[in-house]
């Protein structure tokens, strides 16, 4: 059984995947959801501080490398353009652009983007990590029961 929560607690962690991935792969494993929330949301949160205060430094030194610099290019325009919806979108509003910009369970719209958006924004790290925490358990709730009602469904189905 524990093997099963780290399976879920590392794939929220991962980049694009993250929660929106790791509670649909909990719930196809028979967990309980309220544990599998509670583990994605801790795993996807964990990287949030090193984002914020790494990433944008990374990514800035690495986009002229010749082997890395093209991909950390891509990843920093990312989180150039996630950065430019949240102004556009919340304007004086970051706080909450924000927490629905990651509570929005898209690709490319979790907490890794929201985060990096942030810290280029120069929005605080206080406020940048309690608007991710919101809209990552927005979107664990949205996923949450879209899973259980698919997989209700199948099982229903199945008989």
């Amino acid at each position: 059984m524990l093997k099963k929560y780290l399976i879920v607690f590392f794939i929220s962690m991962v980049p694009v995947v993250e929660l929106r991935g790791a509670i649909p792969v909990a719930v196809g494993m028979g967990l309980p959801l309220l544990q599998s929330y509670i583990t994605a949301v801790i795993g996807n949160m964990i990287p949030v501080p090193f984002i914020y205060f790494f990433a944008r430094r990374l990514l800035m030194w690495g986009k002229d490398k010749k082997v890395i610099g093209r991909p950390f290019s891509w990843i920093l325009e990312k989180g150039n353009r996630g950065g430019e919806k949240l102004m556009a979108k919340g304007g004086r509003g970051t706080f909450v652009a924000l927490m629905i910009f990651v509570g929005i369970p898209l690709p490319g719209t979790g907490a890794w983007t929201g985060t990096l958006a942030a810290s280029i924004l120069n929005m605080g790290f206080k406020k940048s990590v309690i608007a991710v925490l919101l809209g990552v358990a927005m979107a664990g709730v949205i996923m949450g029961l879209a899973s259980a009602g698919v997989f209700g469904a199948a099982h229903a189905i199945a008989g």
